[in-house]
Order: structure tokens, then C-alpha cells, then sequence
């Protein structure tokens, strides 16, 4: 099956990336808004290494995390999409939504939205029975993206994260998941949008 590599909503243009986003991700992942609950700020080499992963995750899988355009407004706002983790965890395997904007988009629903979207990519076009995602508890910006749409959290199955050593401050996640059939009647809506062929130099 062909999968499409770029989604629209409304207000959002989910697509591949291309050369031009490094820098601008490079700004994004410099900003200590952005970064707060994660590890820490990225070097431009660091950040250049996080688009590889992301390009490479894409070529193996055929999805991945999308870079966000606002038309009209940004040519890239950050990412939003789907992937699979790179650790083990007792929720494994899974695929994750996940998403990370310049700190001059929040409070505008973009994530939403975006979110939205890839939800329904997820169950529609790769029939996942389930999509999960995780942060730190305090990061309550993104928990309410996520509660938004629809997915729901058992402390029960807060973990900690192995990628950080124990002690470390962020270590501990809460984990959200969202199955096939609790997909809501907000997020059937839109199945209307477009899925459209990558149209960017591959």
C-alpha cells in the first residue's frame, strides 16, 4: 500500500522534510521553552542527527514524524506524527504520537489538530489497534494535547524511562494510549480531509 507522506487539515500541511527545516529545528531545539521537559537543549549537530533519525524512520517505515507548515504563516512550526520507540518498556511494542512546535505557535491548537490527523492516518491507513504516547508528569501543555484527543491515562502504568539514568529528574513518565475502538466521532470527522501524494523532492 501507498502511504501518503503528506496530510492537511484546515490549518496545517503535514509533510516530508526537506533540507531548508534543519535550521529552524536547529532553533526549535535551542529554545529552553521547547525543551524544558526534555534532557536538554541540542547542538546544531545534535539536532542535524534527530532529523536523520527521523528521515531514516520514514525511509524504513514508510511513516514518521511529519514536519508541520502553517501556510501563509511558517514554513516550519516544528513536527507532529507517529513513531516507533527506540527502548523497551512493558507497553512495547507500540507505535507513539508525538509532537514538539516552536514555542510561537503554542496556544493556537496546532498540536491538536495535527494530532487529530495522525491519529486517523494511524487507524486508517496503517490499521493500528492502538497508539500510545508518554511525557513527564508536569509537562501539562502536552497532556491535555493528549486528552484532547481522546487518549486516557492510568497511573498504573507510569514507568520509568530507561533512557535516563535513575535519580534523573525526568526520569519517571505517565502513559497515555488511545485503541482502535475508542476512536471518537470528533476524530471519524476527519476522515474527510485530504491525504495527499508527496509532491517534495524525495
Amino acid at each position: 500500500m501507498d502511504l501518503p507522506c503528506e496530510l492537511r487539515t484546515d490549518r496545517l500541511c503535514l509533510r516530508r522534510w526537506v533540507l531548508d527545516d534543519r535550521v529552524p529545528f536547529a532553533r526549535l531545539n535551542s529554545d529552553p521553552r521547547v525543551v524544558e521537559f526534555l534532557p536538554g537543549p541540542l547542538s546544531r549537530e545534535e539536532s542535524d542527527a534527530r532529523a536523520d533519525r527521523i528521515e531514516a524512520h520514514f525511509q524504513q517505515h514508510g511513516f514518521g514524524l511529519w514536519a508541520v507548515e502553517i501556510p501563509g504563516i511558517a514554513r516550519f512550526a516544528g513536527f507532529i506524527g507517529l513513531s516507533i520507540p527506540r527502548f523497551e518498556a512493558s507497553f512495547m511494542p507500540c507505535v507513539e504520537i508525538g509532537w514538539r512546535l516552536d514555542a510561537d505557535y503554542w496556544n493556537r491548537g496546532y498540536a491538536t489538530e495535527g494530532a487529530r490527523a495522525a491519529l486517523v492516518f494511524g487507524f486508517r491507513w496503517l490499521q493500528l489497534e492502538e497508539i500510545v504516547s508518554y511525557t513527564v508528569p508536569g509537562n501539562v501543555r502536552s497532556r491535555r494535547v493528549m486528552e484532547k484527543i481522546g487518549m486516557t491515562h492510568s497511573p498504573s502504568e507510569d514507568f520509568e524511562h530507561p533512557v535516563l539514568p535513575e535519580g534523573h529528574p525526568l526520569r519517571r513518565h505517565v502513559l497515555y494510549r488511545l485503541a482502535r475502538p475508542e476512536l471518537s466521532q470528533h476524530l471519524n470527522s476527519l476522515e474527510s480531509q485530504r491525504s495527499e501524494p508527496c509532491t517534495l523532492d524525495e
